[in-house]
């Protein structure tokens, strides 16, 4: 998707808070009175993704469960 993202976001960076470097590294924004959120790569900003909250909450419980534990080593 083009960067379709409202202006303006807080991106939060998904990264260790010592992790030197520019990255790549995936941000994360919520938008604010919508149900969408917006994911994107450093490296890329203006190409932005979005998924639903309701998604997004099932995945950031999925990976607390170690559901994605097998792509650790990839």
């Amino acid at each position: 998707m083009a960067d379709d993202a409202p202006a303006p976001l807080t991106w939060i960076r998904a990264a260790p808070e010592d992790e030197p470097g520019p990255g790549p590294w995936i941000e994360i924004a919520f938008g604010e009175g919508d149900d969408l959120v917006y994911l994107r790569e450093t490296s890329d900003p203006g190409n932005v993704v979005t998924t639903t909250r309701t998604k997004w909450e099932a995945f950031a419980k999925g990976v607390r469960a170690g559901e994605f534990d097998h792509f650790a080593g990839l």
